[in-house]
Parts: C-alpha cells; structure tokens; sequence
C-alpha cells in the first residue's frame, strides 16, 4: 500500500500552476477559482502553504472579482456562487478575508435566493440544492447569514429529502452523494440536522462502499477518490462514520497515487488530477491519517482556519 507521498503532492500542485499552457490548464480555464481552492487547501492539510506566493494568489482573486460582488472562475469571466465559495474559501486560507468588502459579497449572494428559499448559481437562474450550500456555507464564513432567508432555505433542502434517506438536486431529484453532502453541510451549519434521518441516510452512505474500499456516489457506480470527501464528511456529520471500513478505504486512496510524480486519480492507475489530490487529501485528513491538518467537515476548510474564523477575537 506504502504511505502518503506529500512531497511528491506538494511537488505536483506546485508544477500544475506554473504550467499555463498544459491541456489540463487550458480546458480548466474557466473554473481556475476552483483549482485554487483544490490545490491551496491541499497544501495547507500538507503543511505546505507557505510553498507559494500568497501575496500574488490573493492579487489574482481579487481581479476575478465583478462589480455584482461575486466572483468568477478566472480573470474576465462571469461571476457564480460556486466560485465565490472558493475565492472565499482561499482568502479565508490565508486570513485575508480582510480584503473583501463582506457586505457587497453577501449582497450578491442573497440576492440570488428565490422567493421558495432556493438559489440560483448565477444570474441566470439554474437551481440546485448544490447552490444552497454555497450561499449558506460562504455567508457562514462570512458572519452574514442573516443577509438571507434561513428558515425558507432550510425548508427547501428538507424539500429535496427522498424515501431513502438521500437528497437530490431538486425535490424529486435522485440521491447522490455529492448532492447529500451538500444538503446535510448546509443543514448543519444552520443547526437543522433534525430534518435528517441519520440512520436511514447513514445505511444508504455506507452502502456506497465497495469490495475495493473505496466508495462510489451512487447505487451500481465504479468507486471514486472524490467520494472519499462526499461520503464520508456526510458520514461524520451524522455521526454514522463507523459504518464503514476506514482502513480500507485509506489503503483505497493511497493505491490512487503517483507514487513518482504526485497527485492522486480517481482510481488505481488513472490520470492524477488536482480535484481528486485534494479529494483524496481530504478524505484522508478525515480518516485521521498520520501528519495531515484536520478538516472541518461542514465548511471543507482546515479545522484551524474555522476556529480562526469564529472564535479568534
């Protein structure tokens, strides 16, 4: 199985970000806000944050910012939710959320929610429950959540709750693991995990692990590293975690690596890509393997940067 080869990771995001004109950074243009995110925290649950500039990163961030208050995926494109999580998420990585004028973020962001206590992600108007937990979990970082809607918001997450215990992406919707984790994050950072049934969900979470160890999103689906995350921070929340098999989906992740040139893939011997190193690293820093920061479940930030965010005067 061997261990964790963070060296090698730190080596790897490091080579992803100098590397412009990789097909991998031009197909992921749009969407760099989210890299940042991915590869940054991956670092700081390394140990390794002081590995790059955070001085030009947070320069970056700010011209990704548009005159609505959120924020877009790269320089030049338009603003979305869940890019203004992340540009958050970032600046909050490096205790500069000083930097933003709070009050215009949380302006974009509520007036995204919908008269039924839904959001949309953009002007546009898709809506998914994914968009609640963006907008409830960035207001939380925030100190704003009382720039929306709670209660409608919360009742509309109960709304997309289905007979097996799962949450779809709207009411009706199939469950999914990505879609759940978004629905109980968001529930718990309001404090309404009443409206969840932890141990119907917590039979269907642990259902998606595998022979291999590792977990899928879905009933019938091949096991991926990103579910590591999905799975078990949902897991966690509801406090059902030890209702799978830990040692068995760690020794599942560290299979996933590169062992000669970092990062980690989606399953053994795939393509390593940035998502699923910080999937797989943060899945691992749940599991409480040896030498990585915590994560917090609920907020996918390290537990101290959350406790810096709501407890540091």
């Amino acid at each position: 199985m061997g261990e964790l080869v963070v060296d090698k990771h730190v080596k790897y995001i490091l080579s992803v970000e100098k590397r412009k004109d990789s097909f991998e950074s031009v197909v992921l243009e749009h969407l760099r806000m989210n890299g940042a995110y991915w590869g940054l925290t991956t670092l700081d649950l390394l140990g390794k944050l002081d590995a790059l500039d955070s001085n030009e990163v947070i320069q970056w961030i700010m011209k990704c910012q548009h005159e609505s208050g959120g924020f877009a995926g790269n320089i030049g494109h338009d603003p979305h939710l869940l890019y203004t999580l992340s540009a958050v998420q970032v600046l909050a990585l490096f205790d500069k959320l000083n930097v933003l004028d709070a009050d215009k973020v949380a302006n974009y962001i509520s007036g995204l929610q919908n008269e039924d206590g839904s959001f949309s992600g953009d002007e546009w108007g898709e809506v998914d429950s994914r968009f609640s937990y963006l907008a409830i979990c960035c207001l939380s970082i925030l100190h704003r959540l009382d720039k929306m809607n709670v209660e409608k918001a919360v009742n509309y997450i109960a709304s997309c709750k289905n007979v097996d215990g799962g949450f779809g992406c709207t009411p009706g919707g199939e469950s999914h693991a990505g879609q759940i984790f978004c629905c109980v994050g968001a529930l718990a950072i309001t404090g309404s995990l009443h409206h969840v049934d932890k141990d119907l969900l917590g039979w269907w979470l642990c259902e998606r692990q595998v022979k291999s160890g590792g977990l899928n999103g879905r009933p019938e689906k091949l096991p991926d590293v990103c579910y590591s995350w999905w799975v078990l921070s949902s897991l966690i929340m509801i406090d059902r975690v030890h209702w799978i098999n830990k040692d068995k989906l760690v020794k599942f992740i560290l299979n996933c690596q590169d062992t000669e040139n970092g990062g980690i893939s989606d399953r053994p011997e795939d393509a390593v890509d940035v998502f699923h190193t910080y999937f797989g690293v943060a899945g691992l820093s749940l599991l409480e393997y040896p030498g990585l920061k915590a994560i917090d479940p609920a907020h996918a930030l390290p537990v101290d940067v959350v406790n810096r965010i709501f407890f540091q005067k």
